[in-house]
C-alpha cells in the first residue's frame, strides 16, 4: 500500500496525494476535534478579565447592607485585596502570573509536542486546565483573600495551557497544504475569538451575583471536552490508517471466532503477518511502499536551535511579540476600561468587549484569504498593522460616542487580531514545513511553540504595562499600543521587501 504522510509537501507547497483515496470525513473530523481543544482553552482564560470590574467597584453608587460591619464606605463592596488604590497593579500581577508562565512554558511545550502523542498531550493539558480554573473560582466560596492564591493558580493554568496551541496547529497543519492554508486556518482560528466571546458571556452571567461560577463553569467545560479529544482526535492520516488497520484486524479476528468457534492458530498469520495485511488492504504492486511510512514517522525531531535557523522564524516571532502585546492588552483590560470610562456595570462592559473578538474573527479570515491570493504573508500582516495604529488612536478619542466606539471595536479587532491570527496559524505551518527542512515533517510543533512563545512574552508585557501606565491616564496606554504596532511593522520590513521584489519579478517569491 502506498501511503503519503500529510506532512510531506511537494515543492510547490501542495500535499502529495495518497495512492489510495481516503474518505473526506477524516480531515473534517480532525478539524472539529481541534476546535473543542483551543476553543475551550480561550474560553477558560477569559473570566479573569470580566470579574475585574466586580472585584473593584465604585461602592458609593451602591446601597450598603445595614448589617455589614466596617467603617470604610468607599471600599465595602470590593474584594480584598483588590480594594486598595493599587488594585490595577494587583490585577496586572495576576494577569502576568498566567502570561509569564505561558510564555516560558511555550518554548518547552513544542519540544514535548514533537515527541509525545498529541492526543494524550492535549487531554492531560485540558484536564489540568479545568482543575486550575475551578480552583480559582473556589476562592470565592472559601473566602480566600490572598493575592498569592490567585497568582499561583493563574500561573499553573498558564503553564498547562501551553499544551494547546502547538499541538492543535500541528494537527491541523498535518491535513492541509499551503495552497489554501491561510484561508482554512483563518476560518479555523476564528474559534479562539469565539471562545473569548463565549467565555465573556458565560462569566458575565454570574459575575454580579456569584463570580466563583464564572470560573467553575468554564473549568468543567474544558475538562469535559478534554475527554472528547482523547476519544475523537485524529492526529494525522497515518494515525487514521493505524486505527483502520487495528479495527479491521479486530473485525477479522471476530469473524474467525464466529465461524470456527475459537481462534484457530493456523489462521493467525492472516491477522499478524504484515505482508498478509498488505494483501487485504492494498492492491498488487503496492506492498513494498508501506515500509516508507515508519521511516518518516521516526524522523528525528528538529532541535530548538535548528528551528530558529529556519528563514523567517525570528522576524515573525519578534513581530508577534508586539502584535500580541496589543491584542492581549485589549483582551485583559478592555472590559475594565469600558466600565471605568462609560460607567457600565460589569456584565454590560463584558458584553461590549466581545465586539473586539467579533472583529478578530473577520480579520483572521480576511488576512488568510488575502495572503493566499497574493502569496505575501508578511506584506498582509504589515498592511493591517499600519492601518491598526491610527485606528487605535481614533478609538481613544471617541470613547464617549458609543455607537462609534462599537464600530471602532469591530475595526480594531479585525486589524489587530488579523496579523496575530495569520502568524500563529498559517505562517507557523508554512515555516514548520519550510523547504530548508528537506522533508523533515517533525518541526511544526517546535516552530509554532517558538513563534507563539515569543509572542507570549509580549502578551505578558502588555497587560503588565497597562496596569502600571493606566493610573497616569488611559491615553498613555493607547500610545503604548500604537508604538507596539509600529515596531511590529518595522520588524517585517525585510520580508516585505523580499516579497515585493518577488512580485516585481526580481527574485522567486517564497512565503516566510
Amino acid at each position: 500500500m502506498v501511503l503519503c504522510s500529510p506532512q510531506n509537501p511537494l515543492q510547490d507547497g501542495s500535499l502529495k496525494p495518497a495512492s489510495r483515496p481516503l474518505s473526506p470525513l477524516p480531515p473534517s473530523r480532525t478539524y472539529d476535534a481541534n476546535i473543542p481543544g483551543d476553543f475551550y482553552y480561550h474560553l477558560s482564560r477569559k473570566p479573569i478579565s470580566i470579574i475585574k470590574s466586580q472585584l473593584h467597584r465604585n461602592c458609593s453608587t451602591l446601597i450598603r447592607p445595614p448589617n455589614l460591619n466596617g467603617t470604610d464606605n468607599e471600599t465595602w463592596c470590593d474584594w480584598v485585596p483588590f480594594d486598595q488604590d493599587n488594585y490595577k497593579t494587583l490585577f496586572g500581577a495576576v494577569d502576568n502570573s498566567f502570561l509569564v508562565a505561558y510564555a516560558i512554558g511555550m518554548f518547552f511545550s513544542g519540544i514535548f509536542g514533537e515527541r509525545v502523542p498529541l492526543r494524550y498531550y492535549l487531554t492531560i493539558g485540558m484536564l489540568l486546565s479545568g482543575l486550575f480554573t475551578c480552583l480559582l473560582g473556589l476562592g470565592f466560596y472559601l473566602n480566600i483573600h490572598s493575592i498569592w492564591y490567585y497568582a499561583f493558580f493563574q500561573a499553573m493554568n498558564g503553564l498547562v495551557q501551553t499544551t494547546g496551541w502547538p499541538a492543535v496547529v500541528a494537527c491541523v497543519g498535518n491535513w492541509f497544504g499551503k495552497g489554501k492554508r491561510g484561508f482554512i486556518m483563518g476560518v479555523w482560528n476564528s474559534h479562539t475569538s469565539v471562545g473569548n466571546i463565549l467565555g465573556s458571556l458565560i462569566a458575565g452571567v454570574f459575575v454580579s451575583s456569584d463570580w466563583g461560577m464564572s470560573f467553575i463553569v468554564p473549568g468543567i467545560i474544558i475538562a469535559s471536552t478534554g475527554v472528547l479529544c482523547f476519544f475523537f482526535l485524529v492526529e494525522s492520516e497515518s494515525d487514521l490508517l493505524a486505527r483502520i488497520l487495528k479495527a479491521s484486524q479486530t473485525l477479522v479476528r471476530t469473524m474467525l471466532i464466529v465461524v470456527y468457534g475459537q481462534e484457530d492458530n493456523e489462521k493467525e498469520p492472516l491477522l499478524q503477518n504484515s505482508s498478509s495485511n498488505e494483501e487485504i488492504f492494498s492492491s498488487p504492486g503496492q506492498s513494498n511502499s508501506i515500509s516508507s511510512e515508519p521511516a518518516e514517522e521516526h524522523t528525528k525531531a528538529i532541535s530548538f536551535c535548528g528551528a530558529l535557523r529556519i528563514p523567517g522564524v525570528m522576524e515573525f516571532s519578534l513581530c508577534l511579540l508586539f502584535a500580541k502585546l496589543v491584542s492581549y492588552t485589549f483582551l485583559y483590560w478592555l472590559p475594565l476600561y469600558i466600565a471605568n470610562v462609560a460607567h457600565f456595570d460589569p456584565k454590560e462592559a463584558g458584553d461590549m468587549s466581545t465586539l473586539f473578538d467579533v472583529g478578530g474573527i473577520v480579520g483572521g479570515i480576511v488576512a488568510g484569504l488575502v495572503s493566499d491570493q497574493t502569496g505575501g504573508r508578511a506584506s498582509t500582516c504589515c498592511v493591517m498593522l499600519i492601518l491598526a495604529a491610527p485606528m487605535v488612536s481614533v478609538h481613544s478619542h471617541i470613547r464617549h460616542h458609543w455607537l462609534l466606539t462599537m464600530w471602532m471595536l469591530l475595526v480594531c479587532g479585525a486589524l489587530v487580531n488579523g496579523p496575530y491570527a495569520l502568524i500563529t496559524t498559517a505562517v507557523s505551518a508554512d515555516l514548520g514545513t519550510h523547504e530548508s527542512l528537506r522533508g523533515n515533517s517533525r518541526a511544526l510543533s517546535t516552530v509554532t511553540a517558538i513563534i507563539d512563545g515569543t509572542g507570549s512574552i509580549g502578551a505578558a508585557l502588555g497587560p503588565l504595562l497597562a496596569g502600571l501606565i493606566s493610573p497616569t491616564g488611559w491615553n498613555n496606554v493607547f500610545f503604548m499600543l500604537i508604538t507596539a504596532d509600529i515596531l511590529a511593522c518595522l520588524l517585517l520590513s525585510r520580508l516585505v521587501y523580499k516579497e515585493v521584489r518577488g512580485w516585481c519579478g526580481h527574485s522567486p517569491r517564497h512565503r516566510g
